[in-house]
């Protein structure tokens, strides 16, 4: 039972520093057309840059059906689990707490949570390709 919750683990801290270099690389990158929607006020329930999470969601669905069925592989089922835990923390965190994109009453006291809404807010200052800072989602400096 420790190596499932080892790789699991594991797979959800470096899931961290790939949305990190996806984000600043590939999202501000040649994908922009995709993330800008982001970066722009709108009033539609959804945009494009949602079809990144959907990206995410087959590649960790993919990582668990080839896990599930290869007992050789068993460790890439573990290592869906961990990218689709960071998944829901990841939204939970992103679309519910920071973008209000789903309406509940949430007010943080909590000072870890405080740090990286509000490093995610000075992301959020620049509505353009280039210039932004803090590409991380769950860990802030």
């Amino acid at each position: 039972m420790f190596f499932p919750v080892l790789i699991t683990l594991l797979t959800f801290i470096s899931m961290e520093g790939a949305a990190w270099v996806i984000h600043k690389y590939i999202m501000h990158g040649f994908m922009w057309r995709w993330h800008e929607s982001h970066h722009v006020h709108h009033k539609n329930v959804f945009e494009k840059n949602d079809l990144f999470s959907v990206g995410f969601g087959l590649f960790a669905t993919i990582l668990i059906v080839v896990g599930d069925l290869n007992p050789n592989l068993s460790f890439l089922f573990w290592m869906g689990i961990g990218v689709t835990l960071y998944g829901i923390c990841y939204f939970l965190f992103h679309d519910v707490i920071v973008h209000r994109r789903i309406k509940i009453k949430f007010k943080s006291k909590n000072a870890y949570l405080n740090k990286i809404t509000k490093a995610h807010y000075v992301h959020h200052e620049v509505h353009t390709k280039k210039g932004a800072r803090y590409f991380g989602f769950l860990f802030a400096k």
